[in-house]
Order: structure tokens, then C-alpha cells, then sequence
């Protein structure tokens, strides 16, 4: 079984000593208390727990009063990565923070998901810092801790090393520049944290995640862990941010992105045959599956109960009429109405054709869009942002078990409130995809080559084919070596076609909903430019428009500007 560390224990945990630990900066009132510990290891696998803990945790302590579902960092940081893009829009005019996403048009005012976003991440850096300050050696020695006992928490003091530098990853991309702190920092009383710059901060998780990748370091072996890190999410964390590296600091990484996706592909990583199966309610539980994951969030329908993550995807995909005895198309009973992909998005990147809105049929050229629902829905969102209906709904995230349908399914999914689904944090396509825009701004894309056709070959395409008028397009992969291919309007694959256009639309189709598609178009030059326009881009007007170039990173929240005379902020709010 994969419950291997932070849900039963980190719920146990949320009760007992997570009260004790100092959460500085954010939380300046509690002392740390050295019995939380002792010489036992349960102690220090609970502490590395609530690190886990932090990205699915609904506690609402240092918060303002907020939806505690809505605060969950997997939710916001979802929440803030794909409503601001033409992958996904909400229905939830009410909910203060929507429109502002939807649109483009946040301001300094405070917005519950970014503000989610902003203190879950810094909190979560906290709760690192003081972890590794309880299990500095001169505190285990103190203790009496084991050499053997020692040695094992050394490795987890490596899982808690990489986990600070995923959030401070998330935070230098949301807002630049932030409160910096390690174990070393000051704490307690008045103290507040200064503020570093997105440079420092970027090159301290370069430097940390290298050292974790050092032969010898304790970090834990790849593929050994799951869902916890080890190095294959350090590797694939560094190959993200060296792609970055020119959004980041100003610098073109590709040479160094390319290299760390070759380490990974000795890391024993497979694409999973299925790609279906890597959102469905076993895929942590898959082998298959499993194996493509470098790093997962575990939900467990019966220990997270958490109305974030993938629980907040399923059910705000679907609205209630969705939903019947006789058909549960995700494999739960909530449907919230909120959550869908705009036609034009899955028109251009899914040549999808023959919808029928009254019986839910369509046909698309691309398995990967074989995941969309639109029984009762209407096709255009113009006029219409705010009505559910009115867009596609998307069902990638799914809880019936791989191998099951949504008949088969139903005794179970009529019990069925909360996920199932781990949401993959990194996983072996986007290293594939890395690659490949790190070997196209080489001028070496023929290397991609076969881990681009592997993506194709997956999702049914073949790997290049031309039209009766000679341009360029991709027919369908047969299903047996004897079996036609079908001719449809979807796209090549050949050295020649890896270009920004190529990534930005293969990377659209692969990552889905994975929390990627702000950081890709801001990367690519498109997020807030005239030349790339979707439904409600830049404001109220269907047809979309440019917005600042500001908004590529967010305001920090005013009641931490308030609370932090020190802090700064961001140009343009």
C-alpha cells in the first residue's frame, strides 16, 4: 500500500504536537517544545509528516478567516496557475476571488487564492526550518538518540530540504520576491524575516537541490519512497527551474535543464501505457502508473477529507444534475458547478469534432482528449463566464479505478465524497517535454526526437504523416500494426516541428490541468501579450485582450505588508 507516511500519520499528528512547533515567521505566539520529540523515530516520521501535511492541510491557523478547502495550497496554487489561463475558468461569481482570476484583473486588494498561496508556502518554509532545527545532531545527541536512528533521519532531514525548496519554488514564481528564511534565521518575539530577491532565492534551491543530488548526500534512492521524495523530485524540480532560469534571473539554463533530464532517464522511470490511468482513483496504487510519478501528493478519500487538491477538481467539475444513481461520470456525488475548459482551448489543441450536446458524443483525434464531458452543455462561453453549462467540463481527474467504468463503480462511488486521485507534482512526460524545449533552444531537437514520439505513440498519434495537400499533420497511431490510421486535423511530430508553437501546444495537451499553464505561457512569451488572446483574457470582453506585464508575478497580501514593515511591494500594485 502507498499510505506509507502523511496521511494516517499526519492526521494523528494534526492533534498532538503540531500545536508545539514554532511556525515562524507567520505564527509568533507558540513555543517550541522539546518533548514533541524524545529518542524514539515515530516523532521525528511524525514531524516529517506535517511537512507532507502542509500541502493538503485545511487548518485554518495563521490564516484571516477564509474557506479552510479554499486555503489548501494544492487548491489555490491550482487555482491561480490555470483560471488565469485559457485552460480553465470558474463559475463561482460570488466567490471573491474568481473574477479577478478569470479575468486578469486582480489588483494589491486581497484575493483568498493567492493569499493561500502566499502563506501556506511561507508557513510550510517555517515548519521545514524548525524541523531541521529539532533534528540538528547536537539536538539528537542531547536526546540520546540512536547512531542507527540518527543515520535514518538524516534522510529526513533531506526530504524536508527539498520540500522548503518546493515552496520557495512556488513562491518565486507566484511573487517574486519573498521573506527568506532557513534553520539558521533568527526566530521568536518580533522578529521579521527580510526579504530576498527572486535571484537569491532561485539560486539557493539551485545550490540545495545540487547538494541533495550529490553522490553520498541522504537523500533517498529514486522510486523508493512513493508518495515521499527522494532524488528522482529533486532532479526533476531542478530540471523545471533551469528551464525557468530565464523568467527567473535573466539566464538561458538549458544546457543544465538538459543535463538533469538525463539523469532522470537513469532513474528507472516509465511512461505509464495508459494515459487515463494516471488520474484515476488507484494511481497511486498502479504500478503503472506509479512508476511515471517523480513525485505525487497522496489523497486518500478516507484520511485526508479534504476539500482541496484533486477532491476540489472532481467535484467542481460536475454539477449535481451531472450526477444520478445511475451515473457518476468521475466517481464521486458532489458536483459543485464550478470548474471547465473553455471550447476554443479544447478545439484548437484536440481537433475535437461531431459534438452532440444532447447525448454527450464527440470525436477527437487525440486519446488525451478522450476526457472531456458535455451532455447539457453549451458550446460558447460568450456572454456566459459565470454559467456553468456553458463550456466543457473536464474529467482527466477521475476516481473510478483504472480497469472499471462508471457502472461497475457505482457501489462504491455512491459513498464516494472526497478524492482518491494523487495529484502528480512532477512526472516523467514533463521531463520528456523539458527536454525537448531544452534540445530545441540547443539546436539539438532531433535528441527529443524519441521522447517526443513516445508522448505521440501514448496519446495515439503517430509520429509524422502528411495530408493530401502537404501540410503538416499527424495521423492516428493504429491499434495493432495491421490496423488503418485515421486521418485528423492534430499535429506532427518531427525534429522539425519542435518549436516555441510546438511546445506550447504539446505541453497544453499533456499537462492538462497539472498546475503548469501560467508558469509555460509566461515562459513563452504569451501570457500577457496581444498575440495570444483566449475568452476573458485581460478583462470582461470575450474576445480577450493584452494586460500589464506587471501581472506576471502577484501582489504580495496587504495584511502581510501590514504585519511586515519590511516587506516591499511588487512593482506595479
Amino acid at each position: 500500500m502507498k499510505r506509507t507516511i502523511y496521511i494516517a500519520v499526519a492526521a494523528a499528528l494534526m492533534t498532538s504536537c503540531v500545536q508545539d512547533l514554532d511556525t515562524l515567521p507567520l505564527n509568533r505566539t507558540e513555543p517550541v517544545s522539546e518533548y514533541v520529540y524524545g529518542n524514539l523515530e515515530d516523532a521525528y516520521l511524525s514531524g516529517l509528516a506535517r511537512l507532507y501535511f502542509q500541502f493538503v492541510t485545511n487548518d485554518l491557523t495563521d490564516l484571516q478567516p477564509m474557506d479552510g478547502g479554499a486555503s489548501e495550497l494544492i487548491r489555490a496554487f491550482w487555482s491561480v496557475q490555470e483560471t488565469t489561463t485559457d485552460e480553465a475558468k470558474c463559475s463561482w461569481e460570488n466567490d471573491a476571488w474568481v473574477r479577478a482570476l478569470n479575468t486578469n484583473t486582480w489588483t494589491d486588494v486581497q484575493n483568498d487564492a493567492i493569499y493561500a498561496v502566499y502563506v501556506r508556502t511561507l508557513q510550510g518554509v517555517a515548519l521545514v526550518n524548525e524541523y531541521l532545527r529539532q533534528t540538528a545532531p547536537d539536538r539528537l545527541s542531547d536526546r540520546g538518540v540512536a547512531p542507527e536512528l540518527a543515520a535514518k533521519i538524516d534522510g529526513f532531514r533531506a526530504e524536508a530540504r527539498f520540500i522548503r525548496a518546493y515552496l520557495y519554488w512556488m513562491a518565486l514564481d507566484c511573487f517574486g520576491s519573498v521573506p527568506f528564511t532557513t534553520e539558521n534565521s533568527p526566530f521568536g518575539g518580533t522578529y521579521f524575516p527580510a526579504q530576498a530577491s527572486r535571484e537569491y532565492i532561485f539560486n539557493y534551491c539551485i545550490d540545495e537541490l545540487n547538494a541533495l543530488l550529490t553522490p553520498g548526500s541522504d537523500m533517498p534512492a529514486p522510486r523508493s519512497l512513493y508518495p515521499r521524495a527522494d532524488r528522482g523530485a529533486v532532479a526533476g524540480l531542478l530540471a523545471r527551474m533551469y528551464l525557468n532560469a530565464k523568467v527567473y534571473v535573466g539566464l538561458d539554463m538549458s544546457s543544465e535543464a538538459k543535463a538533469a533530464c538525463e539523469e532522470i532517464f537513469t532513474m528507472g522511470y516509465a511512461l505509464c501505457p495508459s494515459y487515463a490511468d494516471l488520474f484515476r482513483g488507484d494511481n497511486g496504487n498502479n504500478s503503472a502508473s506509479a512508476g511515471e510519478f517523480l513525485w505525487a501528493i497522496d489523497y486518500d478519500a478516507n484520511s485526508t477529507n479534504s476539500y482541496g487538491g484533486t477532491t476540489y477538481i472532481l467535484s467542481a467539475s460536475l454539477a449535481a444534475t451531472d450526477i444520478t444513481d445511475e451515473s457518476r461520470p468521475n466517481g464521486q456525488v458532489n458536483g459543485w458547478a464550478g470548474l471547465r475548459v473553455p471550447y476554443e482551448f479544447v478545439s484548437k489543441y484536440y481537433g475535437v469534432s461531431g459534438q452532440d450536446y444532447e447525448t454527450g458524443a464527440y470525436e477527437t483525434s487525440d486519446k488525451r482528449g478522450e476526457i472531456f464531458y458535455i451532455k447539457g452543455r453549451s458550446e460558447s462561453m460568450d456572454g456566459a463566464l459565470y454559467s456553468f453549462m456553458n463550456g466543457w467540463s473536464c474529467l482527466k481527474f477521475n476516481n473510478i479505478p483504472s480497469g472499471q467504468t462508471n457502472e461497475s463503480y457505482l457501489p462504491v462511488s455512491a459513498q464516494m465524497g472526497y478524492s482518491n486521485v494523487d495529484f502528480p507534482m512532477i512526472r516523467l512526460a514533463e521531463i520528456y517535454l523539458i527536454y525537448a524545449e531544452a534540445c530545441m533552444n540547443l539546436g539539438v531537437p532531433e535528441e527529443a526526437l524519441p521522447y517526443i514520439q513516445a508522448l505521440a505513440a501514448r496519446a495515439g498519434l503517430a509520429s509524422e504523416a502528411s495530408d493530401s495537400d502537404g501540410a503538416a499533420r499527424a495521423g492516428l497511431a493504429a491499434e495493432a500494426a495491421s490496423a488503418p490510421a485515421p486521418s485528423g486535423p492534430v499535429w506532427i511530430v518531427s525534429p522539425a516541428e519542435i518549436t516555441p508553437q510546438f511546445i506550447e501546444a504539446e505541453r497544453a495537451r499533456e499537462l492538462l490541468w497539472e498546475a503548469h499553464r501560467r508558469t509555460d505561457l509566461i515562459r513563452l512569451g504569451l501570457y500577457d501579450t496581444a498575440e495570444f488572446l483566449w475568452p476573458y483574457k485581460g478583462g470582461d470582453s470575450y474576445a480577450g485582450t493584452s494586460f500589464p506585464s506587471y501581472k506576471c508575478i502577484f501582489p504580495l497580501p496587504p495584511t502581510e505588508l501590514a504585519t511586515n514593515k519590511a516587506l516591499v511591494q511588487n512593482p506595479g500594485y
